[in-house]
């Protein structure tokens, strides 16, 4: 019979673990197969189960920040802040969408506070609708699923959109520049206050100027909301676009605010 001497737990598990004078093959002399696997298995259940994990370091030098990453976060930050999105992260992925693709951003270019009408609490503004001019103005002729997407990023409710869809009567397809003229209505009290919004959005001139545009872009949105109206005898608008005309001669074909909202007229 042979004897075999019994090792504190502490000793096998050095043993086991290769950390002492006893490794594999001295416990295959001392134990039995079935002792050692039994041993074996309980001591590194043990092991996992008490031994935290080792911590990684990391120095510095061995972080490598992409070079661009600040201004980027940068930029985000300053343009998240000046939009003031209703749901941060729609508009994120809209704007790193846009910024991926070289597209313009859905950014305000100041803050602004939500404008409320009595057709809809929905927060257009002439900030929102100057973004989406910027997006879409290029195509003339806009697909309807684009416009709500991008009408999505915004994070404005659909509503709004289908109601400025209605009133225009529009199929698959939108002619840009009668939207934003419609746009311009949901902002305005009346049709020369909507032609003030529109002539702010569509201007070069700094914010606070002049805001002029030609007579032909203000003509052809004056002509649509005063068709759109329906209660503004053609005969008048004429009359009105005629003596608007006269004054845009004298300034380089361009109209200012100043010609027609310090008139006094029934158009208004």
């Amino acid at each position: 019979m042979r004897i075999v001497p019994r090792f504190p737990t502490k000793m096998c598990s050095m043993a086991i673990m290769g950390k002492g004078p006893y490794n594999n093959l001295c416990l295959s002399l001392l134990l039995d197969p079935g002792e050692r696997d039994s041993l074996q298995h309980a001591i590194i259940t043990e092991h996992k189960q008490t031994m935290p994990l080792p911590e990684t370091m990391f120095c510095a030098q061995q972080i490598k920040i992409p070079p661009e990453l600040p201004d980027i976060l940068k930029q985000f930050t300053i343009a998240a802040i000046r939009t003031q999105p209703r749901d941060v992260l729609q508009w994120a992925a809209a704007y790193f969408s846009a910024l991926s693709k070289g597209e313009p951003l859905p950014v305000k270019e100041r803050i602004e506070m939500p404008l409320a009408t009595e057709k809809t609490d929905a927060g257009l503004t002439p900030g929102l609708l100057k973004i989406l001019h910027k997006q879409l103005s290029p195509k003339g002729m806009v697909n309807v699923a684009e416009l709500k997407e991008k009408w999505k990023h915004l994070c404005l409710p659909e509503e709004q959109l289908n109601a400025i869809l209605q009133l225009g009567s529009f199929g698959e397809e939108v002619e840009w520049m009668k939207f934003l003229a419609l746009g311009c209505s949901m902002l305005g009290k009346s049709l020369l206050s909507s032609m003030k919004q529109a002539c702010e959005i569509l201007t070069r001139d700094p914010e606070g100027g002049a805001a002029r545009i030609p007579f032909e872009t203000f003509s052809f949105l004056y002509s649509y909301l005063a068709s759109i109206d329906g209660e503004i005898p053609e005969e008048k608008t004429e009359s009105f676009l005629h003596g608007i005309k006269e004054q845009a001669d004298q300034q380089s074909g361009m109209v200012l605010l100043r010609n027609f909202l310090t008139q006094t007229s029934t158009l208004f």
